[in-house]
């Protein structure tokens, strides 16, 4: 056993006795210092003589080969440990492992509904369903998806404008107007069949009479302001009575509001002001599922993607 080996060996052996770590533990700890130690015999240099630039084109090659950003940083870690390991047996001077960062994982794309289904489901009617709640909760996927609202700014509204008033609908200029993130407050016009379907949800509200007491424009059958993870629950039965396929949550139709304005305007200026980010390049994630909805709309349609599927 070579000199390189005896020392992992040690530090696994230190692992596992010493810090009592988990047996599989160990066992992960065992492969990325073997992927170290392969590094090391290609670079042609023993573990003790590894640098700090070594460690960053090793980490340069695993992101290149497609490793995740997670995944790297996992193998970092278990590298560091066992430097700071050599490092308290007097083996090694400094750590080449200690400020060497993974590189970040991409933001996965947000996900939105196609149109089709978008609109299935804000033109469900469930005619089985209670009127009183059939009509909120109509009003809550008209809003959520017509307007973009996050659910935080949906739970916030009240049913009348008052100093006290988080946020409201103004029913006669069309506009909800709402607290976002970091206290801001911004105004979002509000479309036709949005304000039918919220006028006829204040016109039935009062049929139950602890509503009233209320000022919260969306209330459950006792009158207290549904919470977040209400709405969550209420809009996931909802889209699967609807007939889709995927569960829907409220954050999946403010990310469809987003898409399909941007995919029919092309404004990302005016989808940012709608969307209340403060940055752009928050907003500028939907011109990449703009992009990825385009080159599947190719492959899936053009005669030389048709032709390669069948093998033409």
């Amino acid at each position: 056993m070579g000199a390189d080996a005896v020392l992992v060996e040690r530090y696994l052996e230190h692992v596992r006795v010493e810090k009592r770590l988990a047996q599989r533990t160990v066992e992960l700890y065992a492969l990325d210092l073997q992927r170290l130690s392969d590094n090391a015999v290609q670079a042609g240099v023993g573990l003790l003589a590894v640098q700090n630039t070594h460690i960053r084109r090793w980490v340069a090659q695993m992101h290149g080969a497609g490793r995740s950003g997670r995944g790297i940083a996992l193998i970092l870690s278990g590298w560091r440990g066992f430097y700071v390991w050599l490092g308290r047996q007097g083996l090694v001077t400094s750590n080449p492992v200690l400020d060497v960062r993974a590189p970040k994982s991409p933001k996965p794309l947000p996900k939105a509904l196609g149109v089709d289904d978008a609109v299935q489901l804000a033109s469900y009617q469930d005619g089985e369903a209670d009127p009183w709640l059939e009509a909120r909760d109509a009003a809550m996927v008209e809003l959520l998806y017509g307007c973009g609202l996050r659910v935080g700014e949906l739970v916030g509204l009240d049913a009348v404008a008052s100093t006290a008033a988080r946020g409201w609908i103004d029913l006669q200029a069309g506009e909800a107007h709402v607290l976002g993130k970091g206290s801001k407050r911004r105004s979002v016009p509000v479309g036709s069949k949005a304000l039918q379907a919220l006028q006829h949800w204040l016109d039935v509200r009062g049929e139950v009479a602890t509503a009233l007491a209320q000022p919260a424009l969306f209330t459950g059958r006792h009158g207290t302001r549904l919470t977040a993870q209400a709405i969550w629950q209420r809009l996931r039965q909802r889209s699967l009575r609807a007939g889709l396929a995927t569960p829907v949550h409220p954050h999946m139709l403010r990310h469809s509001f987003a898409s399909h304005v941007l995919q029919s305007s092309s404004d990302l200026r005016a989808v940012q002001e709608l969307l209340g980010h403060s940055d752009i390049s928050t907003t500028q994630i939907y011109t990449h599922v703009l992009d990825e909805k385009l080159r599947e709309l190719v492959e899936t349609h053009h005669p030389l993607a048709k032709a390669t599927k069948n093998g033409d």
